[in-house]
Order: C-alpha cells, then structure tokens, then sequence
C-alpha cells in the first residue's frame, strides 16, 4: 500500500501543466508548496535581469530545456557562465550572479537552500559603462513572486538610485544594453 501523503509525481506533466506560468517577468514556480530546508523551482525562459543577486544560500541549477547564461560579477569582473540544456552547476553563497534566460521556451530547474530567520537576499545593480555598483537592497525574502518585483519597480522607476555615483551615467533600467545576454 502506497503512503497517504509522500507521493511521486510526473515532473514532465507537471511542467506542462504549469508551463503558462514560466513567463516574464518572473517566469518562476515553486515545484514544491509545503515548507521544506530547500526551495526547488522551475523558471522559464525568455527572461533577462539586470540585477545580481547576493543569495545567502547556495544554488544548484539543473537546466531541463534550452540554454541559460548565468552572469557572475566576482572581484570587481564580469563573467559569462554559459549551463547548456542538460547540464548542473552549483553557485556557492553570496556570488553575485544575475540569470539569463534568452531562449523562448527553455526550463530550467534551480534549488536554493531555505532562508535562515536572520537571513537577507541582497540584490545589486551595476553600472554597464564604468563597472561600479549603483544600487544595493537587502531584503527577507519571503515569497520570490511577490517580494522581488517592488523592489525592481522602485530600482526602474528612480532616475536618482540609476545614476552611477563613479561616472554619472544613468543605469538603463529594465532593458539591458544589447548583447548582454549573449549565449555563443
């Protein structure tokens, strides 16, 4: 007799279920509701950010369909970290990273370890033309759907907090520049 409760499901019919709801601008569905020690998503593309994030947990990325970019910005450098379809790569804590979906259609899935009480998530926006930090929030995340978008919309929406306080250009706000999610 099976359990009552602790059920295996089909993944590929649960994505196809819920693929309406991979799209911008978050893209992003938790797989699991109840709370666990992990937050296991499924985020679809197309989706471009021109945050980082600052994850106080690590973060482990499966991507199922299509390619991703995941951008790193470590030491002071820009780097590209191209997961194509089929392959894992694990972030540790607090790498600044911003990911990149281009591809209509792709999935990919990503585990993040439970936020602590105490804990925050930083998200920092960059200056595309000197490289200095513009902006940084810190935030309890609580629900990604929900928490992440106001705090982008006050970013966008303050010509002030856009401009880079190193070289005064102003940070394009939603839109990043072109090529900036280059997958070749």
């Amino acid at each position: 007799m099976g359990h009552p409760r602790f059920k295996p499901f089909d993944f590929q019919r649960w994505i196809a279920e819920n693929e309406d709801q991979l799209k911008p601008p978050v893209s992003n569905k938790k797989l699991f509701d109840q709370d666990s020690g992990l937050i296991v998503m499924i985020i679809g593309g197309p989706n471009q950010r021109v945050d980082f994030h600052d994850d106080p947990a690590e973060e482990f990325f499966y991507q199922l369909r299509g390619d991703m970019l995941l951008k790193i910005h470590d030491g002071g450098e820009l780097y590209d970290v191209p997961i194509r379809e089929g392959e894992v790569f694990l972030l540790p804590p607090h790498v600044r990273h911003s990911p990149q979906r281009p591809v209509p259609g792709s999935i990919g899935l990503v585990v993040e370890g439970a936020r602590l009480p105490e804990a925050r998530d930083g998200f920092e926006w960059y200056c595309f033309d000197c490289g200095a930090m513009v902006d940084r929030v810190e935030v309890k995340v609580t629900d990604i759907v929900k928490d992440l978008p106001p705090l982008f919309d006050a970013f966008y929406g303050d010509t002030a907090r856009r401009t880079c306080g190193t070289c005064g250009s102003v940070h394009p706000g939603r839109e990043p520049p072109a090529g900036w999610a280059n997958l070749t």
